[in-house]
């Protein structure tokens, strides 16, 4: 077995070191390293705004963040014999944070962007396991770090049904951002053209934010070029299911990683999504499955009273807004502090989807993230 490294320099973006990296996919990337499954590589990965967030930054700073540099990531690694209808699995070894972390809410971005217009920011210090931060003051959040987007290049064919496909949903009124050319890793005008943006997930994985995938993890992928060509980025100390205010306690961090190539199953099982399994718990018991906690609810009526048909979104909402409401009242928090909290610990679960045409959401608070 053999290790292999990408260390990046955290005193510059990756614009300034992008032969560590990239912040968009395409198949095109030259790959950083190659290594054989059964090796172990280690990658050194940035925020997810590329370094625009220090300890020292505040709520203008915020609101003034360029989002064309959405996500830096480290790689990609080719893996030796890894092939297009294989399924790649990668062994999560060890996630390591630094010191310092950060939640913000940025105008127009988030699950509640229409309810919160302004910049925010949570300046986290992180040690012995734990986050706390006297802008959101009272609670110790635990940690269980995981990268918030990992994940492989797509092929050629995938590139061009991808961009048809997200071209087509703009088109009808979606909220896609398209292939952008400004402040793209690498700048190659053949690549960066037509590259895909890292903000949602897709296929071949990325920014897929699942907390689950902490060390222990084994998250299974299709591949879909030779190679697979992965990389990983935006990694997060802690984060609730949802990640509700667009960004959860987002850090730097150094991923340890193992590969391991199933050949040929992800064609003959019409394997398409990402997979992932574990043999431990990701974070203690008592907040995987708390045993104090509060949780409000949402069904699909709005606020004004308009019932919807079966809608997991506007049940999500209310369930969400319900439980900012709570917080200020019970807590005395600001609806922005609030609202952080909610991104970074509570947990929107699906409770029903069979009632019609109101499905239940609800929220879960964990008591315990209380000092």
């Amino acid at each position: 077995m053999a290790v292999h490294e990408i260390r990046v320099d955290y005193s510059v973006p990756l614009g300034d070191e992008p032969a560590t990296g990239h912040n968009r996919w395409h198949p095109d990337i030259r790959p950083v390293v190659t290594c054989a499954p059964g090796d172990e590589v280690v990658l050194q990965t940035r925020d997810a705004l590329d370094l625009q967030i220090t300890r020292d930054s505040t709520t203008d700073d915020v609101g003034a963040v360029n989002l064309n540099v959405v996500h830096p990531l480290t790689g990609p690694v080719f893996v030796e014999g890894a092939e297009s209808g294989d399924l790649l699995v990668a062994e999560i070894l060890e996630v390591v944070p630094p010191s310092f972390g950060f939640t913000v809410q940025i105008p127009g971005f988030g699950f509640l962007r229409d309810d919160f217009a302004d910049p925010f920011l949570v300046r986290w210090d992180i040690a012995d396991g734990w986050a706390v931060s006297d802008d959101l003051p009272g609670v110790r959040i635990p940690g269980a770090p995981f990268m918030g987007t990992i994940g492989l290049a797509p092929s050629r064919a995938l590139l061009g049904q991808i961009t048809a496909r997200e071209q087509d949903l703009l088109g009808r009124g979606g909220m896609v951002l398209p292939p952008d050319a400004t402040d793209a890793v690498p700048a190659d005008p053949a690549i960066a053209a037509a590259a895909l943006r890292t903000i949602p997930p897709r296929e071949t994985g990325g920014n897929v934010d699942i907390k689950q995938l902490s060390a222990g993890a084994r998250l299974l992928m299709p591949v879909w070029t030779e190679g697979a060509l992965f990389s990983a980025g935006d990694a997060h100390f802690a984060q609730g299911d949802s990640e509700t205010c667009g960004t959860a306690i987002e850090i730097n961090s150094t991923l340890r990683v193992r590969f391991d190539v199933r050949q040929g199953v992800a064609r003959e099982r019409g394997i398409r999504d990402l997979q992932f399994e574990r043999d431990d718990y990701h974070l203690p018991p008592e907040f995987v499955a708390p045993r104090r906690f509060f949780a409000t609810t949402g069904t699909s009526v709005d606020r004004d009273g308009r019932n919807y048909s079966e809608d997991l979104t506007v049940a999500a909402r209310n369930a969400l807004l319900n439980m900012i409401n709570h917080l200020t009242a019970e807590h005395g928090y600001t609806r922005q502090q609030a609202y952080a909290l909610c991104s970074v610990a509570v947990d929107l679960k699906v409770s029903e989807v069979v009632d019609v045409p109101n499905f239940v959401i609800s929220a879960f608070l964990p008591l315990d993230v209380f000092q």
